[in-house]
């Protein structure tokens, strides 16, 4: 295949070189973890008994909408939760994070990161913007990550132990810093460590990126709540918008009301006819994220073939659908993005311009041309323009497609 594609789209041979001895790395490479995940998904839906009737939607207020409800229960099956909101009316990740964050820590409590710095968004939501959680009373704390990207659990301990904690936050994904992210196996060292310290602390979880990759989630390692997108992993390309909280019944049950209002609980909510994608995008997500993972195994083994840090290394356990490449400068990083538009099945002869979005600190670069707006589980990549000059690119939703946006990538930064 890398040969068909190399051919088709004209690589250079130094690229193509590159690409021969990527795939040579990478071409046997296996996902143990996807097929157990899989096998999950699958005894959900055979557990569930899930009906075509079922996938027919409702307006207005969404009452008994059945869809609605199937897609939640599977949920719950497939992520080890209690109870699962997942709506189409939460747009975004950050949405899903900050609404339970803001049910779960009440005026006056402490809430604890304990992965380091949020990603720039989120941390303004919490922080820096108007009507943050801080602005409206919230006590924050920030807890570094170890230098060698473990979670600092001696110091999340004493933390804790402070009586006005309420919660400790988890963000899984690396966001925008040059960091590993972290796999269920360090949520479970941070949620045990929580428990142990201050059993009434809330452990909460950004599994943004990271649903589906590991053979389990979270939620099956001790957090009370995680939150994320259906339009990353859980979505299978298919979902058109939406996002979830997962975990403890009595916690899901407060951020429903604090969602919609206390007293609807979770009873409202209409799929306006999208169930079956839903539903369906669930089915097939462990095959897309595997496909995803295939991708950016190459891209990583590509780009080191061409000298430049990767992180994930090609082949290493995956905790996420987010493959880091350091270009080392500005217009390397220009470049990238223009050779990765380039293969977008959408927008493909679009130019990437940096710019100004809402709560970065940074202009942000950014490649995509997805089916549905920002689904970042399709192939795409975003990038601060600021050192290191790291360029994060994500999903993927055909390895083969994954691998001739990192070939377009990798012939525009080398055409120097």
């Amino acid at each position: 295949m890398i040969e068909l594609l190399c051919d088709a789209f004209d690589i250079d041979a130094r690229v193509r070189a590159a690409a021969l001895r990527a795939r040579e790395q990478t071409q046997a490479l296996t996902y143990p973890a996807q097929a157990r995940v899989k096998t999950r998904v699958m005894r959900a839906f055979f557990d569930e008994g899930v009906n075509e009737s079922d996938l027919a939607g409702t307006t207005g207020y969404g009452y008994d909408d059945a869809a609605r409800e199937r897609y939640e229960a599977l949920l719950a099956r497939v992520l080890g939760a209690e109870q699962v909101l997942a709506r189409l009316s939460i747009v975004s990740g950050t949405q899903a994070i900050v609404t339970a964050l803001a049910a779960c820590v009440a005026p006056g409590r402490r809430l604890i990161a304990v992965a380091g710095r949020p990603y720039d968004t989120l941390r303004n939501a919490i922080c820096d913007a108007e009507h943050s959680l801080v602005s409206l009373g919230v006590v924050y704390e920030e807890i570094a990550l170890r230098d060698d990207g473990a979670p600092d659990l001696e110091a999340i301990a004493g933390a804790v132990a402070q009586a006005d904690t309420a919660a400790v936050f988890v963000q899984r994904s690396r966001g925008y810093a040059p960091r590993p992210s972290l796999d269920v196996e360090a949520c479970a060292a941070i949620a045990a460590c929580v428990k142990a310290a201050a059993p009434g602390v809330a452990v909460l979880v950004d599994n943004c990126y990271g649903e589906l990759v590991e053979d389990r989630e979270p939620t099956h390692a001790g957090a009370d709540l995680i939150m994320g997108s259906l339009i990353k992993n859980l979505g299978g390309s298919l979902a058109p918008g939406g996002g979830y909280i997962a975990g403890r019944a009595d916690m899901v049950e407060r951020v429903s009301a604090r969602l919609y209002a206390p007293g609807l609980r979770g009873g409202i909510g209409p799929t306006l006819g999208f169930g079956r994608a839903l539903i369906q995008g669930l089915f097939i997500a462990p095959m897309i994220v595997e496909q995803t993972l295939r991708g950016l195994d190459f891209a990583a083994a590509l780009f080191a073939q061409l000298g430049f840090d990767v992180d994930p290394q090609p082949g290493a356990i995956r905790t996420d659908i987010v493959q880091a490449i350091r270009l080392r400068d500005r217009e390397r990083l220009l470049r990238f993005t223009l050779g990765l538009q380039a293969a977008m099945p959408l927008n493909a002869r679009f130019r990437p311009e940096p710019g100004a979005v809402p709560g970065y600190v940074d202009p942000v670069l950014m490649s995509s041309g997805a089916f549905v707006g920002g689904a970042t589980i399709e192939l795409s990549c975003d990038a601060p323009l600021r050192a290191p000059f790291e360029v994060y690119l994500q999903g993927g939703i055909v390895a083969e497609h994954a691998m001739l946006g990192a070939l377009l990538a990798a012939q525009a930064v080398m055409a120097e």
